[in-house]
C-alpha cells in the first residue's frame, strides 16, 4: 500500500511563492518526501510585480528594476534556475536632489543621506547654515531610548535636524517605501541605524566608522561595478525561469483563495470557484490584508486590517536622444517634498542600465504617487503623461513628444512598515504558532520590500514548512 502523500498548499504566486515552490519542490525530489506540492494564484500569470515589457529594442520593468548586489539570495537562485548569465550590474554616476527647483548633486560620502564626510557636507547648497549647524548637533546628542520603537522621521529629526532630513533623508528612504517617514518604522525598514546610533552614540561618527572605505580608484583600473544587479533579459524573465522549473501539475493559476479553516490537523483551503483543497500545511505568500480576509474567522490577523498600503505608477517614457537638448551627467534624481513637483524620483533609465536602451535612445522613467499623494496614480494616462512631461521641462529641456509611454499603476500595492510593524508581526506569528501550526507567512507585507528580502522569506517558510511536517512525521 502507498504512503498517502502529505500535502502543501502555496498561496499566492509573486517572488516569495515562486520561491517557496521551487525550494520545496527541490526538497521532495532530492529527499524523496512523501509530500505533494500546490501553488495556487489567483491572476493568470506568475511573477507578482515583476513585470517586464520588451518593445522597439528597450527593456522596460513595469514594477521593481533591480536589487542589491550584496543580497545575495536572488543571485543563488538565478545560479539555481540557469539565469547567472543574465546578471548585469548598473552604470555608476552622479545622482541628485531636487530641492527648490534645483538639481543638487549627493554629497560625496552620504550613506543614505548620512553625512560622513564633513568636507561635502559643508561646501553642499543643499542645506544652509543653520541647518549645517543643527546637523553637527549629532556628535553631542544623546541615544535614543533603548530598545524602543519610533518614526524614521522622528529619529532623523532628533539627530540631524529637519532641513537635513526634508532636503536629504526623506527624498531616499521614503522613496523606498513610498511611505511617510513620520509614520515609517525604524526598527522595521533601517534597524541598523539605530543599531549604530546606540554603538557610537554619534550616528555621523558610527556611518563612517562602520562603513567600509572604498578605494578612490579601482585597483584594475576598471570603473567601479554598481551596487546594484538586474537581468538583460528583464525581471519577468526571471520569474519565467523559476516557473518554467516547477511542475506545470502543481501550479494553479486563475483561482482565489476565499477561506482557509482548521479542520483537525488539517485545513480546508475553499477557492473561488466552489472547489474545496486539503492541506497539512500552507505558505501565504499573499498581502497583508488578503492573508486576513482568507483567515477572517482567526481574529487574530485584525492587526493587518489597519495596515495601511500606498500606491503609486511608475511611467516610462521613450525618446529619440535629439529630443533632450538639457542631458544631465548623472543616473538620475530624487525629489524633495517640498519642490512644487508631482513626480518623486527620476530614473535615467538609458545611463543606468545600457541593456535597456537601443542606441540613439533616450528612456525616462519616473515615478508618481506616495503616502498622502495617490490620487495622481487614479487619473488618464494622457494627463499623468502631460504632469510628469511639465515636471521634467524644469529640470531638462525635452522639445518633443515620447516615442511612446508605458504606465504601470500598482494600487494598494506597497505595504507600509509604520511603527509598531515588528511587533504586531511578532504577536501574530505567536498566536498562528499556537492556534494555527503548520502556517507560514512570507512576502512583502511581513519581512521587508525588496527581492531578494522576499526571497529570502520564502526560503525560511521552505525550511518551517519541513521542520513542521517532518516533526509530526516522527
Amino acid at each position: 500500500m502507498t504512503e498517502e502523500k502529505q500535502k502543501i498548499i502555496i498561496i499566492g504566486g509573486g517572488i516569495a511563492g515562486l520561491t517557496s515552490a521551487f525550494y520545496l519542490q527541490k526538497a521532495i525530489q532530492e529527499e524523496n518526501l512523501p509530500f505533494e506540492l500546490k501553488l495556487i494564484e489567483a491572476s493568470h500569470r506568475l511573477g507578482g510585480k515583476m513585470q517586464t515589457v520588451i518593445r522597439d529594442g528597450f527593456t522596460i520593468e513595469r514594477g521593481p528594476d533591480s536589487f542589491l548586489a550584496r543580497k545575495l539570495s536572488i543571485s543563488r537562485l538565478a545560479k539555481e534556475v540557469g539565469m547567472e548569465d543574465q546578471l548585469v550590474h548598473n552604470s555608476t554616476g552622479k545622482s541628485y536632489v531636487l530641492v527648490n527647483e534645483k538639481l543638487h548633486s549627493m554629497p560625496g560620502g552620504s550613506i543614505m543621506g548620512i553625512p560622513t564626510e564633513v568636507g561635502p557636507f559643508l561646501t553642499t547648497g543643499l542645506f544652509s547654515i543653520p541647518g549645517k549647524l543643527r546637523a553637527a548637533a549629532d556628535f553631542i546628542l544623546p541615544r535614543s531610548e533603548s530598545g524602543k520603537d519610533q518614526s524614521l522621521g522622528e529619529f532623523f529629526r532628533r539627530r540631524l535636524g529637519d532641513e537635513v532630513v526634508e532636503n536629504l533623508i526623506e527624498p531616499l528612504l521614503s522613496g523606498i517605501y513610498a511611505g511617510d517617514i513620520d509614520q515609517l518604522s525604524l526598527m522595521s525598514t533601517f534597524p541598523q541605524f539605530y543599531e549604530v546610533e546606540q554603538k557610537y552614540r554619534s550616528l555621523i561618527i558610527g556611518m563612517k566608522k562602520s562603513t567600509p572605505s572604498q578605494p578612490k580608484t579601482p585597483v584594475n583600473k576598471e570603473k567601479a561595478k554598481g551596487a546594484f544587479l538586474t537581468f538583460k533579459t528583464g525581471l519577468q524573465s526571471f520569474a519565467e525561469a523559476i516557473e518554467a522549473k516547477i511542475d506545470p501539475k502543481t501550479i494553479l493559476k486563475g483561482h482565489r483563495v476565499d477561506k482557509i479553516t482548521k479542520h483537525g490537523n488539517k485545513y480546508d483551503v475553499n477557492l473561488n470557484n466552489g472547489e474545496t483543497l486539503v492541506a497539512d500545511s500552507i505558505i501565504a505568500a499573499t498581502p497583508h490584508k488578503i492573508t486576513q480576509s482568507m483567515f477572517a474567522d482567526y481574529h487574530f490577523f485584525d492587526p493587518f486590517k489597519a495596515v495601511p498600503s500606498t500606491s503609486v505608477a511608475t511611467v516610462a517614457l521613450a525618446f529619440p536622444e535629439e529630443a533632450v537638448k538639457n542631458d544631465i551627467d548623472g543616473t538620475g534624481f530624487v525629489v524633495s517634498r517640498n519642490s512644487d513637483y508631482s513626480i518623486t524620483a527620476c530614473t535615467w533609465t538609458h545611463k543606468k542600465w545600457a541593456h535597456s536602451t537601443p542606441k540613439g535612445k533616450v528612456l525616462l522613467r519616473c515615478y508618481v504617487g506616495r503616502a498622502g499623494e495617490e490620487t495622481i496614480v487614479d487619473l488618464s494616462d494622457d494627463r499623468i503623461i502631460k504632469i510628469v512631461l511639465d515636471d521634467l521641462k524644469k529640470t531638462m529641456d525635452i522639445t518633443m513628444n515620447p516615442d511612446f509611454s508605458i504606465i504601470s499603476r500598482w494600487q494598494n500595492s506597497m505595504p507600509q512598515y509604520t511603527v509598531g510593524h515588528k511587533q504586531r508581526l511578532t504577536d501574530i506569528l505567536a498566536h498562528m504558532n499556537a492556534e494555527l501550526p503548520g502556517v507560514f507567512l512570507a512576502g512583502a507585507s511581513y519581512g521587508g520590500v525588496g527581492l531578494p528580502d522576499c526571497i529570502d522569506q520564502g526560503e525560511a517558510a521552505v525550511q518551517n514548512v519541513l521542520n513542521y511536517l517532518k516533526k509530526e512525521n516522527s
